[in-house]
C-alpha cells in the first residue's frame, strides 16, 4: 500500500494532525504544512512537554512513514548519530586475510572500508530511505548536544547528504521529513535555524488544552476536565521553576481518573501533585496556596 499523500493545504494539515488527536493551533499547522510542501526541516522550540516531539510521531503515523529518532545528549558524536565502521568485523577480516595469504594490502584496505562494514546510525538510515516513502527523521532535544555536532548537521539540513571520507557523499534520493526540537536549555546556533522553518510551540490556551484532555483521556468527566485545566492554567501564571506542560496535565488527569474521583479538593491535589510538578520547591510553593487556588 502506498504511503498517504502529503496534505494539500493548511486545513488539510490541521485535519491530519487532529486525526491523531493532536490539536494544533493554526500557526503550527501552517509551519508543518510549509515544511512538508517546501521539503524543509522544521525546527520546533518551546518548553518541555508542550508537544514538540509528538509532531514527528503523529506525522509518521498519519503519513504511514517510518520514524527514525535521534535522541540528542551531551557528547553525541558522528559515530553514534550518523555512521561508524564495524571495527570488530574489520579485525576479523584482517586476520582471515593474513591466514589465507596472497591478499594485497591495497585490496584489503579498499574492502575493509566498503559498505559491507558500514554501520548506519539514525541520520544515515533516514537519508537512505525508500523514495516515495522517505522516513520522518526526529532530531530530538538538539540543545542537549554539543556545538560541533550542530556544525556537522549543517550539510544534512541544507543538502540532505553526508560525506563519508572512505566512500564519498551519500545523498538522499528525495528529502526525508525532518523535525528538530529544542527545550532551549541553551541557544541553538543561527546557522542551524537558518536552514529550517521555525516555530515556537507555546503552552495551549485553556480551550485548546481542554480539547486535548478530552481526546487523550476519554474517560474523564466533563466537570473534572474543566477543573483540571483551570488549575493547571493557574499554575502557569505562578513563578514556578518548571510550570507543567501538556504532558503533565495528561499524566495528572489520568491519575485522577485512576483514583475514580470526580472533584478536586485540597487533600487530593496535595496527594497527587507529584504527577503534575517535578521540583520540590514548586510543590512546596503550590501547597502553601492550595486553599486559595481551588473553588470552595
Amino acid at each position: 500500500m502506498p504511503p498517504r499523500a502529503l496534505p494539500g493545504s493548511i486545513d488539510d494539515t490541521a485535519a491530519l494532525l487532529a486525526a491523531a488527536d493532536y490539536v494544533a493551533e493554526r500557526s503550527l499547522a501552517t509551519a508543518v504544512f510549509l515544511a512538508l510542501k517546501l521539503a524543509r526541516p522544521l525546527f520546533l522550540e518551546g518548553e518541555a512537554g508542550v508537544g514538540k516531539t509528538e509532531i514527528a510521531k503523529v506525522l509518521a503515523a498519519t503519513l504511514d512513514r517510518p520514524l527514525v529518532r535521534l535522541q540528542c545528549y551531551e557528547g553525541l558524536d558522528v559515530a553514534s548519530a550518523v555512521y561508524e565502521w564495524n571495527y570488530a568485523r574489520q579485525m576479523m577480516e584482517i586476520r582471515l586475510a593474513e591466514a589465507a595469504g596472497g591478499v594485497s594490502r591495497d585490496a584489503l584496505t579498499q574492502d575493509l572500508f566498503s559498505e559491507r562494514f558500514l554501520i548506519r546510525r539514525p541520520v544515515l538510515q533516514a537519508l537512505e530511505g525508500t523514495p516515495g516513502r522517505m522516513p520522518v527523521l526526529l532530531i530530538d532535544e538538539l540543545d542537549r548536544a554539543d556545538e560541533p555536532f550542530e556544525a556537522y548537521l549543517l550539510e544534512v539540513l541544507s543538502d540532505f547528504q553526508v560525506t563519508i571520507p572512505e566512500i564519498g557523499t551519500v545523498r538522499a534520493a528525495e528529502p526525508p521529513i525532518v523535525v528538530l526540537t529544542s527545550n532551549r536549555t541553551r541557544e541553538v546556533h543561527d546557522a542551524v535555524k537558518r536552514r529550517c522553518l521555525y516555530h515556537w510551540v507555546d503552552y495551549p490556551s485553556a480551550a485548546r488544552e481542554l480539547d486535548i484532555l478530552r481526546r487523550k483521556v476519554p474517560g474523564i468527566e466533563a466537570t473534572l476536565a474543566d477543573r483540571v485545566v483551570t488549575f493547571v492554567q493557574s499554575l502557569r501564571g505562578m513563578d514556578l521553576f518548571k510550570p507543567p506542560g501538556v504532558a503533565e496535565t495528561l499524566d495528572w488527569a489520568r491519575a485522577l481518573v485512576a483514583l475514580d474521583t470526580s472533584a478536586l479538593d485540597a487533600a487530593l491535589v496535595d496527594d497527587t501533585l507529584g504527577a503534575l510538578l517535578k521540583y520540590r520547591d514548586d510543590i512546596t510553593r503550590v501547597r502553601a496556596q492550595l486553599d486559595s487556588m481551588l473553588p470552595r
